[in-house]
């Protein structure tokens, strides 16, 4: 598990990852992305599910049906599917887990968390799905170059 992340939120990264380097208008079936990601069906099949409501990604039921990316791979953003997945509250966190933490009432390690946290968040805005996905190296996405 992830350091910042829910490992809901990792499972949705890897997945839109997948299915960015999968040609355009192919649906990949859960099955494939479970098989594939090693990621339990029915917990992945919620994660797909959720970012379809909330308008990530396309879903088709039946024999032809699965998932696909609704909107363009070069208009979406790790920082878009985090938000969609583990919600906003993360760009404002503790790293130390304290509910009330600020630039009033900080925790020891604040300042240098806000650094830190502004810098990881301008690199998942700055690069686009496509843009990752074409630079993972883990063997299932080259499979599919």
């Amino acid at each position: 598990m992830s350091l910042l992340f829910s490992r809901q939120c990792e499972y949705a990264l890897q997945a839109v990852l997948y299915l960015a380097k999968t040609p355009s208008g192919k649906m990949t079936s859960i099955k494939e992305l479970s098989a594939k990601l090693d990621i339990p069906y029915h917990y992945l099949a919620k994660i797909l599910q959720s970012l379809a409501i909330k308008g990530l990604l396309l879903s088709e039921k039946g024999r032809t049906g699965g998932f696909a990316l609704r909107i363009p791979v070069e208009h979406i953003t790790l920082a878009q599917v985090i938000d969609a997945v583990d919600g906003p509250a993360i760009k404002h966190s503790c790293v130390m887990g304290f509910g009330e933490c600020s630039e009033d009432n900080p925790c020891a390690l604040h300042n240098e968390w806000v650094h830190l946290r502004t810098g990881l968040f301008d690199v998942l805005n700055d690069k686009n799905v496509i843009q990752l996905a074409r630079e993972m190296k883990k063997p299932v996405y080259e499979m599919l170059a």
